[in-house]
């Protein structure tokens, strides 16, 4: 790194870890340096949207399969693959290693991830879950499984990369934010509309620095 960036800044944060950004901007450290400080507050100010509609993913899916199997840990019967079985088993032991003796179907379903919801759209649950039952957990969405599955999927690796500190400035972010703001208006309008009210993206992200972007 360049001796014009402070002493503290290359020590605690390394070269690989800063290439991204200086390749961004041509090599200016200073430039990728506002970059990267820009990169932490637009990841910050994605979490409230990204939060919205992971939570609201998950409970719109859990409330349809709880009344579809008419029990809270609807999985026991659900015609799910291994691997997703194998994810709530895993999400049982990580509760139970937390200290939680006897974890409910509530607990588990705050436990599962971002993905294991969005794999539930897959094709191969198109006649299983899809047709039957989660089609519902999307009231206001009259397209294609699979656009709507792509376009969760695409958001599930913008949350990743937010919450592992990685980069994200190089993704087209003002497109991501209106898809975000149109997946949530697929499951619940009024979401949107309490969303925008204190939503921080659109302000940082007119305030990005000079260097690539879509």
């Amino acid at each position: 790194m360049s001796s014009h960036l402070p002493e503290w800044f290359c020590r605690m944060f390394s070269s690989p870890r800063f290439a991204p950004y200086r390749s961004a901007v041509g090599g200016d450290d200073m430039r990728a340096w506002a970059l990267y400080r820009w990169n932490m507050e637009a990841s910050e100010a994605f979490y409230s949207s990204l939060h919205c509609l992971e939570v609201s993913l998950r409970n719109a899916e859990h409330a349809r399969l709880v009344s579809r199997f008419g029990r809270p840990d609807w999985w026991v019967a659900a015609p799910l693959r291994d691997h997703e079985l194998m994810k709530i088993a895993k999400a049982e032991r990580t509760l139970r290693d937390k200290g939680v003796a006897d974890p409910t179907a509530d607990a588990l379903v705050a436990e599962l991830s971002f993905g294991f919801w969005v794999s539930l759209l897959s094709r191969f649950h198109d006649r299983r879950l899809w047709v039957p039952v989660l089609h519902a957990a999307f009231p206001y969405y009259s397209g294609p499984r699979e656009t709507l599955r792509d376009n969760l999927q695409s958001m599930v690796l913008l949350r990743n990369r937010v919450m592992h500190h990685e980069p994200i400035h190089h993704r087209h972010l003002e497109a991501d934010h209106t898809k975000i703001y149109r997946l949530l208006g697929y499951l619940e309008p009024e979401v949107v509309v309490w969303l925008k009210g204190f939503d921080r993206a659109p302000e940082v992200l007119k305030r990005r620095p000079n260097g690539r972007s879509r």
